[in-house]
């Protein structure tokens, strides 16, 4: 069955929150874009598209703060979905308010998750952030979660 995505852009826009201190992170988080983009999805990443570094020199950190925190808000709220890699011995914490302001503006919200750090008492994620999944692409072994993604986007749209 064939993608019942629009041709257009119109609901294809993504905000994709991630861990992104890393090189191993934000090399992970680009191939899941490339795959993202692959499918027709216009994709923000804050690591990729938010500001330059040049745009921090001379800045207070309470002016860093506001530049980051209001560029990121913005791109949620433009945002149609947010998609958020999940990986880290605890989700990112930027990425967590991103997801809830995403919920709370009624974005579908999907997640992505590979690392094991975080299985235990049966709950492998704190149920505040699994509520505000759509789908959560889960397998410990990250070459079959990215099958599985690339299987979910060619029958399905985000």
């Amino acid at each position: 069955m064939p993608n019942t995505q629009n041709n257009n852009n119109e609901g294809k826009r993504i905000y994709f929150a991630c861990p992104m201190f890393a090189a191993m992170e934000k090399e992970y988080g680009l191939k899941l874009v490339a795959i993202l983009e692959k499918h027709g999805y216009d994709v923000f990443v804050p690591f990729r598209d938010g500001y330059e570094a040049a745009a921090f020199e001379g800045k207070t950190e309470d002016e860093l703060v506001a530049m980051i925190f209001e560029k990121d808000i913005e791109e949620v709220r433009k945002a149609d979905i947010v998609f958020f890699l999940l990986d880290g011995r605890a989700p990112d914490e930027g990425g967590c308010v991103e997801l809830g302001v995403a919920y709370a503006f009624g974005k579908r919200c999907y997640g992505f998750k590979t690392d094991t750090r975080t299985v235990e008492m049966s709950l492998d994620l704190n149920p505040m952030i699994t509520g505000c999944m759509k789908k959560i692409f889960r397998d410990f072994d990250g070459d079959k979660n990215i099958r599985m993604l690339e299987d979910y986007l060619e029958h399905n749209a985000l």
